[in-house]
C-alpha cells in the first residue's frame, strides 16, 4: 500500500512499533519577505546611482561653467584690446592704430571675428563707419542691444554650421560723444569640443566608479551575511548531531541572536526535561496506589471498596498536582505574560466571599502592579492562599499588593488572624499532601501547588507571622511585568 500524499498530521505519532523511522516530507515552507542580500544590494545600488547622477550633474555643470568662463575671459581680452586700438579719423570713420595680435582676425572664415559699428544703427558693410575684421569677409555680425560700458556674452547661430560666442560692449572713444558698439565673436567649436571631452571622461569615470561600488556592495553583502549562513549550518549541525548549543565563534553583531537561540534551545531542553520529570513523578506516584488496589482486588479483601476509594483520592491528588504544574509550564512557554494583580485579587475575593460569607476581606496596596504570569495561574495561586486564609483564619483576611515597592519583584502579602503555623512546620507544610488541620476538608496540595507554580515563573513563597493580625503571613514574590 502506498502512503497517501499530503502533509503529516502533527497529532499523529512519529512512528509505530516495528515501523522503520522515515523522515517526514519537507513540504512546509516558512513565509518570508524576500532575500536580505538582494534587498541590501538593491538599496545600495539605488543610492549609488542617485549619488553618482547627482554628483556627475553637479560636476558637469561646474566644469562646463569653468570652461565657458575661461572662454569668455579670452573674448573679453580681445574685446578690450580692440577698444584700446580703435581711433576716430578726421573724416569720422573708425580705424585701428595697430593690428589685432591674433592672426586669425586676418584670415577669411577663420572662426575669430571682430566688428565696430555705430551703436543703435543697422549694420551696413558699405557704410564707412562700420569696421569689420577681414575674417568676416563679406558677412556682418548681428548684434543685440547692450548696456553702456558693460560687456555682454551670448551665443549666436547666424552663421550656418558655425555657432558663435559673442562678447559685445557699447562705449565712447576719447574726444568723441558718439557711442560705438564693439563686438568680438569666436566659433564655439573649440569650447564645445572641450566640454564634450570633459563629459566623456566624466561618464566613463563615473560608470567605472559605479561598477566598482556595485562590486564592493556584492562582496560586502556576501561577506557581511556569511555569519548568518554559518548560523544556519550550526543549526543544521544541532539537528543532525544532537548538539544542544551553538558554540562557533561569530561576530559581535550576531552574538545577541546566537545567545537568544541558545537560550531558546535551553528553554526547550528544560521544557522537555520537566515534561519527562512530571511523567516520571506521576507514574511513580500512581504506582503505589495502583499496586495497593491490585493486591486488594487479587486477595478479595473485604474492605476492597474502602481501599479503592482511599487510593483513588490519593491518585486524584497526585493527578491534580501534576496537572497544575503542567498547565503552568505550558502557559509559561507561550510567551511573556502580563497580568494586573488587583484584577485577579478582586475576582478571587468575589468568588471566595460566596463560600465564606462571614469572613471579612480587605485588599489594599498598588492598583497598577502587574506581574509576569498568566492570569489563570495567578488566579489559582491567589485562590489557594486566600481560601486557606479564610478557611483556617479567625474571620479576617488582609491582602496587600506590592507590599514592598523597593523589591525588584512584586511582593503580595496574604494575612489572617488564625492560629498561624509553627516555625518548625513552615517548611514541611509545602510538601504534597501535608496538612496540619485534618478536621477540615482538603487535599493538602494548595501550598504545594502555589510553590511549584510560583517557582515555574521565577517567583517564590514563604511563611511568617502577621504583625497586624497575629496569624499567618504568606509572602508571595512574583516577577514584575
Amino acid at each position: 500500500m502506498t502512503r497517501p500524499s499530503g502533509r503529516r498530521d502533527p497529532r499523529a505519532p512519529d512512528r509505530v512499533a516495528g515501523e522503520a523511522y522515515q523522515e517526514p516530507p519537507r513540504d512546509f515552507v516558512a513565509p518570508h519577505t524576500g532575500s536580505l542580500t538582494w534587498r541590501m544590494i538593491a538599496i545600495s545600488a539605488i543610492w549609488i546611482v542617485v549619488l553618482l547622477l547627482g554628483g556627475g550633474l553637479a560636476l558637469d555643470r561646474t566644469l562646463t561653467n569653468l570652461v565657458q568662463t575661461n572662454f569668455d575671459t579670452q573674448l573679453n581680452n580681445n574685446l578690450t584690446a580692440l577698444i584700446a586700438s580703435a581711433e576716430i579719423q578726421p573724416g569720422g570713420e573708425v580705424w585701428l592704430t595697430r593690428p589685432m595680435g591674433d592672426q586669425r582676425f586676418m584670415e577669411p572664415n577663420s572662426g575669430l571675428y571682430y566688428q565696430i559699428s555705430p551703436s543703435g544703427e543697422p549694420v551696413d558693410l558699405n557704410n564707412i563707419d562700420v569696421l569689420p575684421s577681414r575674417s568676416l569677409w563679406d558677412e556682418a555680425l548681428e548684434l543685440r542691444t547692450s548696456a553702456k560700458d558693460e560687456p555682454v556674452y551670448y551665443d549666436s547661430r547666424q552663421f550656418r554650421g558655425e555657432p558663435l560666442r559673442i562678447a559685445q560692449r557699447d562705449t565712447t572713444l576719447p574726444g568723441r560723444d558718439t557711442m560705438w558698439t564693439f563686438a568680438v565673436a569666436q566659433s564655439r567649436a573649440e569650447i564645445d569640443e572641450q566640454i564634450d571631452r570633459i563629459r566623456r571622461i566624466l561618464v566613463l569615470s563615473f560608470v567605472i566608479l559605479g561598477l566598482g561600488l556595485l562590486v564592493l556592495v556584492l562582496l560586502q553583502s556576501y561577506v557581511g551575511l556569511r555569519p548568518l549562513r554559518r548560523i544556519r549550518t550550526a543549526i543544521q549541525h544541532i539537528r543532525t548531531s544532537g548538539s544542544n548549543r551553538v558554540t562557533d565563534p561569530l561576530p559581535l553583531e550576531v552574538q545577541p541572536l546566537v545567545q537568544e537561540l541558545n537560550m531558546l534551545l535551553e528553554h526547550s531542553e528544560r521544557q522537555a526535561e520537566e515534561a519527562r520529570t512530571h511523567a516520571g513523578n506521576l507514574a511513580h506516584a500512581l504506582k503505589t496506589p495502583l499496586t495497593v488496589v491490585n493486591n486488594a482486588a487479587t486477595a478479595h479483601a473485604p474492605d476492597l471498596a474502602d481501599t479503592v476509594i482511599r487510593e483513588a483520592r490519593t491518585m486524584r491528588r497526585h493527578v491534580d498536582h501534576h496537572l497544575a504544574r503542567a498547565r503552568a509550564v505550558g502557559r509559561r512557554a507561550v510567551g511573556h505574560a502580563r497580568t494586573p494583580v488587583r484584577d485577579s485579587a478582586e475576582a478571587v475575593r468575589r468568588a471566595i466571599e460566596r463560600l465564606y460569607s462571614d469572613v471579612r476581606f480587605d485588599i489594599d496596596g498598588s492598583k497598577d502592579a502587574q506581574v509576569s504570569i498568566e492570569r489563570q495561574d495567578l488566579d489559582e495561586i491567589l485562590g489557594n492562599l486566600i481560601e486557606n486564609a479564610a478557611k483556617y483564619g479567625g474571620g479576617s483576611v488582609f491582602v496587600t499588593i506590592d507590599a514592598e515597592p523597593d523589591d525588584r519583584r512584586c511582593v503580595i502579602w496574604v494575612e489572617d488572624d488564625g492560629m498561624g503555623i509553627p516555625e518548625e512546620k513552615r517548611v514541611e507544610i509545602f510538601d504534597r499532601g501535608a496538612r496540619l488541620d485534618t478536621g477540615k476538608p482538603g487535599t493538602g496540595l494548595g501550598l504545594a501547588i502555589v510553590r511549584d507554580v510560583a517557582e515555574i515563573y521565577g517567583g517564590s513563597v514563604d511563611l511568617a507571622e502577621s504583625e497586624d493580625l497575629g496569624g499567618l503571613l504568606v509572602r508571595l514574590s512574583l516577577p514584575r511585568s
